[in-house]
């Protein structure tokens, strides 16, 4: 029986966009460009929280932001009344970005005056997470309505962030969500996750995150 090649697609597509991320970053630090890919599921307050990280660091750091859809230009409207760089993203469909496409991105913000380059990724607990980005560090944010147990449904989100943010603990009182609980998940799939509790609405727990981000970005470009 004569035997056919098998080529595994998947693989071959991973390890390909790997060597580009690998690479941008080198470019990136030797740029000294801080470049950070948020991600979440919609809803999550991502917009939000990064209009508050805006407030929190535009006066000490140029920030340019990546605003990741697959249609509209609702986000990017939003960030740009708050005085970042800022570009829309369309995806086409696609429910991630790949290190190529934040390439083009990075290409269409033009980093030459920018720190701190956030990219806000499509709205996804799934997708964003199998593609390294190219990004120094990976950050996303569940909010308290989503509940405890996102960490043990959708593990390679947290696996791979560097940072969780626990969005929305003003609402704690009613929802049936155990913070401590939901700590214990995210360190079972990342023992080395930094969590802080926020609330982008009125902003708490802002200044701990930003002071975070201040330390990623220093050392970054040290």
């Amino acid at each position: 029986m004569e035997e056919f090649k098998v080529l595994e697609i998947k693989q071959s597509v991973f390890a390909d966009n790997d060597r580009q991320a690998d690479e941008m970053r080198r470019e990136l630090k030797k740029k000294k460009v801080f470049l950070l890919n948020l991600m979440s599921s919609p809803g999550s307050g991502k917009t939000t929280t990064l209009s508050r990280t805006i407030e929190a660091l535009r006066d000490e750091m140029k920030i340019g932001v990546m605003e990741a859809d697959i249609d509209s230009d609702v986000d990017a409207r939003e960030i740009e009344k708050f005085g970042a760089k800022v570009i829309q993203l369309h995806t086409g469909g696609m429910c991630h970005l790949d290190a190529e496409m934040t390439r083009q991105g990075l290409e269409g913000l033009d980093t030459q005056d920018v720190d701190l380059a956030i990219l806000e990724n499509v709205g996804n607990l799934v997708c964003p997470a199998e593609f390294d980005t190219g990004a120094v560090k990976n950050a996303m944010i569940l909010s308290v309505p989503e509940g405890d147990d996102k960490p043990l449904k959708y593990p390679l989100i947290f696996q791979v962030c560097d940072v969780v943010l626990i969005n929305k603990i003003d609402v704690l009182p009613y929802f049936d969500f155990d913070m401590e609980e939901c700590r214990k998940n995210i360190l079972i799939r990342n023992p080395k996750a930094k969590i802080i509790p926020i609330c982008a609405k009125t902003g708490e727990g802002i200044e701990e995150w930003a002071d975070w981000l201040r330390g990623q970005v220093k050392e970054w470009k040290s």
